[in-house]
């Protein structure tokens, strides 16, 4: 296979029809358990760590998303929790303590739902915090890569992984080491975890909607901040769900 940007997009074109197709019934279970939940005044908790943080964004504070959302990150710690800088590392995803402290300082509450990404889903903090998730009752959707994943050791002391803990476990299609296109001295280029990731944010929340539609309700939806009356219509909806989402970090 050869490396090129064409190449590339055949790739992508290709996994995202696969996961498409094979992933259609997992994103209506999601989009099921979601709607469940803002049903109950329930807000969506999304979190990710490393290139995973992408799919937490496209759930939460986008333009064309859901209001009741609220995104998780490391940087937490440091943000909301006064921890110094210094403790962000490329190595803080593999510490399970990390995700004890992450679920302590989010505005959660009994009713609310997470959507947890992690490509290999091994690391002890994501590991860990599906762990506390699941002990505290809440629905719980991953996002992973079965591939990657079923070739990895966990990291976390259990021995279990991200879609160990799941209602609902949803494969973006990604190969072992994320990467596509084969390298003539080993590696590849060409990562879609986030690009497939994104797709299934997407149809996820997508799905949601047509419920509250389907039964006659009106879906809290982002309007774009970039548009005229988008701030107004926005701060209307956000003051529902005061305190338990937060924006900008």
């Amino acid at each position: 296979m050869t490396v090129s940007a064409e190449a590339y997009l055949a790739v992508v074109t290709e996994t995202i029809g696969r996961v498409a197709a094979e992933q259609r019934r997992n994103v209506a279970d999601a989009a099921d358990l979601i709607a469940a939940a803002l049903r109950a005044d329930g807000v969506v908790h999304a979190f990710g760590t490393g290139h995973s943080e992408a799919l937490a964004m496209e759930i939460a504070g986008r333009a064309g998303g859901l209001v009741p959302t609220n995104r998780i990150a490391l940087r937490d710690l440091v943000l909301v929790g006064g921890d110094p800088a210094d403790v962000l590392g490329p190595k803080l995803e593999r510490d399970p303590a990390v995700a004890h402290r992450l679920y302590e300082l989010a505005p959660i509450r009994p009713q609310d739902v997470f959507v947890l990404a992690s490509n290999s889903g091994v690391n002890g903090a994501m590991v860990e915090f599906a762990s506390i998730v699941k002990e505290r009752g809440h629905g719980l959707v991953a996002i992973t890569s079965a591939q990657h994943s079923g070739r990895m050791t966990s990291r976390h002391p259990s021995g279990r992984k991200l879609a160990d803990f799941a209602d609902v476990v949803l494969d973006n299609g990604a190969p072992y080491g994320d990467a596509t296109l084969p390298l003539p001295g080993g590696g590849a280029v060409g990562a879609v975890s986030s690009i497939t990731a994104a797709l299934l944010a997407q149809q996820i929340v997508t799905e949601v909607v047509a419920r509250l539609v389907a039964a006659g309700e009106r879906p809290p939806v982002y309007l774009s901040a970039n548009i005229t009356g988008g701030d107004e219509h926005n701060a209307e909806l956000e003051a529902r769900y005061a305190g338990r989402i937060r924006r900008g970090s």
